[in-house]
């Protein structure tokens, strides 16, 4: 006789927590650290710097935002050579992250957490492209007793994650997103999900990427995507008349995420809500964006619903603006369709950083968080005024630093990419300190 199928016992009800950003971390183009950075937008200066190394000799563009320090010489020694240059970047800037969030360097356990409560969730498309290109590079020239052993684990897009889990004592997740240059949103929106239903009480979170390398450039080139000025000329303009494609850049940026009780009963000081997020795809072109901009006006009203938030709650946008035509047209028709015809204030921070891909979306939070605590938008540099493109029918921030409004709480960070990925996150300004 067959037996009855079981029936699952009722599942858990679930009530979604609030979740807060209580720690940053950044390394970019403008230095080492959350305070350079800000420091940076804050007074428009530029990273994007000239690539003088003989690799990129030959090549039709030679300028990227690259961190202006080894990261190598800023972790141990062992510790370093263990690592490729992205997950260098992601636990120098996860570290940041923790320690600025109050915890103990020495990781979970001797901040008094459980280390399975905690996660990792970093965004990453290549991580380091660099590591498999030169073990491939020393297979042909002295063949294969001269591959280093450590050519596959430096070589995986997920090899951040799993050096911040190490480096910290984490072991409740370490997971990798790789959604193109939406990955570091994406990666910081599911952290969110993560602590909401419960899997883990506080995760690190952004992304982390390494690839100014020869090839790389070449491709990029190849698309005719990217900036053809040279680096005193500030070659990446978002959003102005004269813009002619993006600057390729590396770095990371992280935050700290908990919920929103855990975060209180240990006191610790809270930036902003993450509120919510949103996903769409376009389903238009393997690298164009959808020039209607349909697809990122689907990922901005998700983002707001998921937050509990209406158009007008929206003070401020920090937009992709990568500074292609198209791209840039897209979003700004997008902002416009969701936000209605006069939309917050929008800053676009790739002027000062160039587009650092897979991390973009972790540094430009990073940079939507500080905004929202130090109720200040950095300018758009690259597009001054009198240079912006009409079509665009933005209040884009330009020229010098501006008071956040007193109205409305939230804030979005976009990040779209190759494929018709988008993303978009949600915080929301706090009227408590923790």
């Amino acid at each position: 006789m067959r037996s009855e199928p079981e029936v699952p016992a009722p599942l858990r009800h679930f009530v979604a927590r609030r979740v807060v950003v209580t720690g940053l971390g950044a390394i970019t183009p403008l230095g080492v650290g959350v305070p350079d950075l800000w420091r940076g937008l804050l007074e428009g200066r530029c990273g994007i710097r000239e690539l003088t190394g003989e690799e990129f000799t030959g090549l039709p563009v030679r300028v990227a935002g690259t961190v202006p320090v080894d990261p190598a010489g800023l972790l141990p020694r062992p510790q370093a050579r263990r690592m490729n240059r992205s997950a260098q970047f992601g636990v120098l800037a996860a570290r940041e992250a923790w320690l600025d969030a109050g915890f103990d360097g020495s990781g979970t356990e001797a901040s008094g957490l459980s280390p399975e409560r905690v996660g990792v969730s970093v965004g990453a498309i290549l991580g380091d492209a660099s590591v498999l290109v030169g073990g491939d590079r020393r297979l042909r020239e002295k063949g294969p007793r001269a591959v280093s052993p450590l050519t596959t684990p430096m070589t995986v897009p997920s090899q951040a994650a799993s050096q911040i889990s190490l480096a910290l004592r984490i072991t409740g997740e370490a997971r990798t997103v790789t959604s193109a240059c939406a990955s570091g949103t994406e990666a910081i929106g599911q952290a969110i999900d993560r602590i909401r239903y419960s899997h883990v009480d506080v995760a690190l979170a952004g992304g982390a990427e390494a690839v100014v390398t020869p090839a790389i450039m070449a491709s990029f080139a190849a698309m005719r995507a990217l900036s053809t000025r040279p680096a005193g000329d500030l070659p990446s303009r978002p959003f102005a008349r004269d813009r002619d494609g993006f600057v390729n850049g590396e770095g990371a940026g992280f935050l700290l995420l908990e919920s929103e009780e855990h975060a209180r009963a240990r006191g610790a000081r809270v930036y902003c809500e993450a509120a919510g997020w949103g996903l769409s795809a376009d389903a238009h072109h393997m690298a164009a964006p959808d020039p209607s901009g349909t697809g990122v006006a689907l990922a901005l009203h998700r983002a707001l619903r998921d937050a509990g938030g209406q158009p007008a709650d929206v003070v401020h946008v920090n937009a992709h603006a990568t500074a292609t035509l198209d791209g840039d047209l897209a979003e700004a028709n997008a902002l416009r369709a969701v936000l209605g015809t006069t939309p917050a204030p929008v800053t676009a921070l790739k002027g000062h950083l160039g587009h650092l891909q897979g991390a973009a979306g972790g540094v430009e939070a990073v940079a939507t968080v500080l905004t929202l605590h130090h109720g200040t938008i950095p300018p758009t540099i690259g597009c001054t005024a009198g240079e912006q493109d009409e079509a665009i029918d933005l209040d884009v921030v330009r020229g010098a630093p501006r008071p956040l409004p007193d109205h409305g709480d939230l804030a979005l960070s976009n990040s779209f990419g190759f494929g018709g990925h988008n993303a978009v996150l949600a915080l929301r300004r706090v009227r408590f300190t923790g």
